[in-house]
């Protein structure tokens, strides 16, 4: 997660991380999973939806990807050293198949760029999870500020850090070329936003966007060599049905 703007006189980390995005997200987003191919060469972000499903973006998958959850989870180095003793330390790196990653197809059979990850066994319970939206679920409007996050570069160019970090972006109107990579179909499940000096970098897609503690979006924009100042999303909205049969048929 980049951030290009460099402001002076911040006095709050809350505002440094939210509204910069330069700093680590702290004890937030300890959903967020770590997603690379075990080929190479690609990098992304998730959100750990349950004890056994992750969603994150279509264009992450591969034949095979290594998960790395509860990276960001706010626990003492005793409970990591116990759970380490217990044998538990292999849940947080999983290697997952292409029979394990659903991808959601519309009426027509077209993709999009959103898929579904089955675990293969149950995380802790006690593991941070991100929650759906409840009842009636409404596509975000312009001007509403969502908050984003990732393991991308904090520059251009540059590689993916160690750590989560956070910022907060607009949706605003999306620009003629603001769409899902052309092989993927969207609808008009596609949403945009834009902040001056907040970025999504290569490492970044996949990773969730949050609306008042639920998740609202699916970062899909898939920058390489450069970042993407205009963020391009997926509504949660749209795929709801999709994520609860699929969880239930599999």
């Amino acid at each position: 997660m980049a951030v290009v703007t460099s402001f002076s006189g911040v006095a709050s980390n809350t505002i440094e991380k939210r509204i910069l995005g330069s700093a680590s997200c702290g004890k937030n987003r300890q959903y967020h999973v770590q997603i690379e191919s075990v080929q190479g060469g690609k990098s992304c972000g998730g959100a750990l939806l349950n004890t056994r499903w992750v969603i994150t973006a279509s264009h992450c998958a591969e034949q095979t990807v290594k998960l790395k959850l509860g990276i960001n989870n706010d626990v003492s180095i005793f409970t990591k050293a116990a759970s380490w003793f217990k044998g538990n330390s292999k849940k947080h790196e999983q290697t997952i198949l292409a029979k394990q990653q659903h991808t959601f197809k519309d009426e027509e059979g077209k993709a999009h760029d959103i898929m579904l990850i089955k675990l293969n066994e149950d995380m802790s319970a006690k593991l941070p999870t991100i929650s759906l939206p409840s009842g009636e679920c409404t596509k975000l409007v312009q001007n509403t500020e969502v908050e984003i996050g990732g393991m991308g570069a904090k520059a251009k160019g540059g590689k993916p850090v160690g750590e989560v970090r956070c910022a907060s972006t607009v949706i605003s109107e999306c620009g003629e070329n603001d769409k899902p990579d052309s092989k993927y179909s969207s609808g008009d499940s596609t949403i945009c936003a834009f902040k001056s000096g907040v970025e999504s970098c290569f490492g970044d897609a996949g990773s969730a966007v949050e609306y008042k503690g639920h998740l609202r979006g699916i970062v899909v924009s898939q920058p390489v060599d450069s970042c993407a100042n205009s963020i391009v999303m997926l509504d949660i909205c749209q795929y709801m049905q999709w994520i609860g049969k699929t969880m239930k048929e599999n």
